[in-house]
């Protein structure tokens, strides 16, 4: 049995995180910062990274700022806050398994909003608000998980204005952000909001390591002292350590210059595997990914891509089947993340799935 190559987790391989700089930001941070790294902190988390964060996002008030122990917490946070039971949430289809397990374990009533190419159905949104009040939205607007694709900045400017008109809240689930290819990242929701409607939340698990653990969240200040008055009860204060390092890698330029290192690294890797997926399986239906770790395809009517991840397995590659990120259907469709292959290894990955599917179809044993 050969090694197996996994498309399935969203975190990049070891051999792209930046532990020298982390390192040396470590050893920095205690000599500059070490009083705040190693005490208690408040709910807000480190006030100099919530400094550093609003900055940022373009001089957004401090106090509307508050870090998390990644933004999947600052999700689940959110997500407790303003839903209870029948509350409505319009959630896209495909979109992150977390979000859909929460949402649920919350009894949410969820709303599925299909993906196009430039992200959320808006056309789809405004019909369901017209079958009745939604109360939040959750978007995942850059590089999509696991959809891949990145919302425009026209659909994002009219969500905006339909939260103000219909008085929902979005949310703005943004930990790809600062991972395009090309260019500079588009304008948020965030920036774009007048009428104090939109939370957005991201991370620096994406863009220095999913080890940190460290995230943020950003809205009306009002209900982000709550918020943190909430995590203050919980856990008195996320891991303040994590933040300083964290902070260190911001100030010091150290990060900006690890994104676009890792941008290269990623762009390389969607490249080689939209190569081989073109070469090897060319049934396949995709977006190109303009950013972040994943690409979501489809494969012909009548395919189990959980059976054929059955099959995968026993030829030694893994990926995630499409169902797990639906309400319902997805059973033709599966998730890739190429943040993990290096692009040398792309074609063998994808090779090895392209054999799975041909004994599937056969009816043959892996």
């Amino acid at each position: 049995m050969p090694d197996t190559i996994s498309f399935a987790r969203g975190a990049p391989s070891a051999d792209i995180l930046p532990h020298v700089q982390v390192q040396e930001a470590a050893q920095r941070a205690l000599t500059d910062d070490w009083e705040t790294a190693l005490s208690y902190g408040v709910g807000i988390g480190h006030p100099g990274l919530c400094k550093w964060v609003a900055e940022r996002h373009g001089g957004v008030d401090p106090k509307e700022v508050m870090v998390t122990n990644g933004s999947l917490e600052a999700g689940a946070m959110l997500f407790t806050h303003l839903v209870e039971p029948g509350t409505r949430v319009a959630v896209e289809q495909p979109t992150y398994d977390r979000t859909l397990l929460l949402l649920q374990q919350l009894g949410a009533e969820l709303v599925p909003i299909p993906l196009e190419a430039d992200g959320l159905d808006v056309g789809a949104l405004e019909a369901a608000l017209g079958e009745g009040a939604i109360d939040l939205v959750h978007v995942i607007p850059n590089a999509h998980n696991p959809a891949g694709c990145t919302l425009s900045v026209e659909k994002r400017r009219r969500l905006v204005e339909l939260a103000a008109e219909n008085n929902f809240w979005i949310f703005e689930d943004d930990p790809y952000r600062e991972l395009p290819f090309e260019g500079e990242p588009l304008e948020t929701m965030l920036t774009m909001d007048a009428a104090g409607k939109v939370f957005h939340a991201s991370s620096f698990s994406k863009t220095v390591s999913p080890g940190v653990r460290v995230g943020y969240l950003i809205g009306p200040g009002e209900e982000i002292a709550r918020l943190a008055k909430r995590a203050n009860e919980l856990y008195i204060s996320p891991n303040m350590l994590a933040e300083s390092i964290v902070l260190e890698l911001c100030t010091s330029g150290v990060l900006d210059e690890n994104i676009a290192f890792v941008k290269g690294e990623l762009k390389a890797r969607c490249d080689a595997l939209v190569e081989a997926l073109r070469a090897s399986i060319p049934e396949a239906v995709f977006v190109v990914p303009q950013g972040g770790y994943f690409l979501w395809l489809d494969l012909a009517e009548g395919t189990d891509t959980k059976a054929l991840l059955a099959e995968s397995k026993g030829e030694g590659v893994s990926f995630v089947a499409g169902p797990d990120f639906m309400i319902e259907g997805g059973e033709n469709s599966l998730r890739l993340s190429f943040a993990p292959v290096p692009a040398a290894q792309a074609a063998e990955g994808v090779g090895r799935i392209a054999t799975a599917l041909e004994k599937l179809r056969a009816g043959l044993p892996a």
